[in-house]
Formats: C-alpha cells, sequence, structure tokens
C-alpha cells in the first residue's frame, strides 16, 4: 500500500519548505501542487490573459504542458519544457494561481494529474484541498497553519532574503486577500478536513513543526 501523506494549509504557512523536510525524513517523494496553479498563473501573465476570465484560462490550461522533476534540490516545475521553479514565487504569480485556481475545469485538470502521480509512488503532497479532495484516503492527513500576522512576517523575511523590496503592511494585506480568495472560491475551498490532525506552528520553530508532523505520520503508520 503507498504511503501517501497530506497536508493542507493557506498561504505563508510553510507548507512547501516543512513538506520538503518531512518527505525527506520519510524518504518518500514531495509533490507541491500549488507550484502547478502557479506555473499556470505565470504562462496567464506572460500570455497577458486576465486571469478573471474563465474560459480563457481554462483554454490555456488544457493546451499547456506543465509538469514536474525532481532533482537533488528539490522538485522543478516545467511548463513546455522550460524549468520556471525560479519565476513563480512572486507577489504577482501568487495572486494569479490563487485566481486561477477557484475554477472547477482547472482544479479538475489538475487533481486528474496529482493523483496519477500520488498512485504510482510514496508521495507527500501540499496544497489547499489535498485533504478534502485530492487523497482523501491519504494515510496521514495535516493541516498546517499559523496565525496570519506570523505568515505574513516570515513571507517578508523570505521575499528580502530573495531581494523583493515591499512594505511588512503590504505582505499582510496580501496574505489577507489570498486568505479570503482562497477560504471562499465557489470551487473547493481552502478549509481543514474533519480528520485532519491541525498542526499550528504559530510559536513553533521549524524543526519543531516537522516534528509534530513526523509524529502524527509515524502513529497514523503504527496505529
Amino acid at each position: 500500500m503507498r504511503l501517501n501523506v497530506a497536508i493542507d494549509g493557506p498561504v505563508g504557512a510553510g507548507k512547501s519548505t516543512v513538506a520538503d523536510a518531512v518527505a525527506k525524513r520519510l524518504g518518500i517523494l514531495h509533490l507541491d501542487t500549488g507550484a502547478m496553479y502557479r506555473a499556470l498563473g505565470l504562462a496567464a501573465l506572460r500570455a497577458g490573459i486576465d486571469t478573471g476570465d474563465e474560459e480563457k484560462i481554462v483554454g490555456l490550461c488544457r493546451g499547456l504542458k506543465i509538469a514536474v522533476s525532481y532533482e537533488a534540490d528539490g522538485q522543478h516545475t516545467f511548463i513546455e519544457n522550460e524549468d520556471v521553479t525560479g519565476l513563480i514565487r512572486t507577489p504577482e504569480v501568487s495572486m494569479a494561481a490563487s485566481t486561477v485556481s477557484r475554477y472547477a475545469e482547472v482544479r479538475k485538470e489538475m487533481v486528474r494529474i496529482q493523483q496519477r502521480l500520488a498512485a504510482e509512488t510514496d508521495m507527500l503532497v501540499d496544497g489547499r484541498d489535498i485533504c478534502t479532495t485530492v487523497l482523501p484516503y491519504a494515510a496521514a492527513k495535516i493541516f498546517l497553519t499559523a496565525d496570519q500576522e506570523e505568515r505574513a512576517r516570515r513571507r517578508y523575511l523570505e521575499m528580502r532574503e530573495k531581494g523583493m523590496n515591499d512594505s511588512f503592511e503590504n505582505v499582510l494585506a496580501e496574505l489577507k486577500k489570498r486568505d479570503e480568495q482562497d477560504m471562499n472560491r465557489p470551487v473547493e475551498p481552502l478549509r481543514r478536513a474533519p480528520d485532519a490532525e491541525l498542526v499550528d506552528s504559530t510559536s513553533l520553530t521549524f524543526d519543531e513543526t516537522v516534528d509534530a508532523i513526523l509524529r502524527i505520520v509515524e502513529a497514523k503508520r503504527n496505529g
């Protein structure tokens, strides 16, 4: 039986970095599904397509080749064989990803790819609807979160390290806007699955967060 671990949570909760560390400790692959939506958002911005135009976004998604591969430094995301891993973490792409992820046909296509990948190998998958939609029967399901100010602080520091100049106030405002959009979209909104274990990392260090999730996974495997 495949070991599938599902992690959901809001923007800025540190899902990607925490999930990557957990997957390494477990010796399994890590699929960052958010990167797939970010790739579509980037493609839309490049093509000058209004992300609010559902018909055009769905058409773009159906004709776009989005793929992932695993290198020594983690997951790489590709659009039409171009590695866009380093291009999809800007605030503009984040908001575009949040918008395009609202569309049912886009999510259906992405979920199909994600479920196929998870069925092929032991894998940790993180995103917004993994516990509820993509892997509802995962061996372990976790909802990773932190309060908004702490998530905004982490995102602000991360952006500063990458040379992105923005104020904390703007980062917090964008995070609140993203939360509102993710939690209130009509298709598969962000929510905690009833059987997902809550991990609130507001007052936890990175290593403490990783250890908390590993304890949950081990308990589920041994239970």
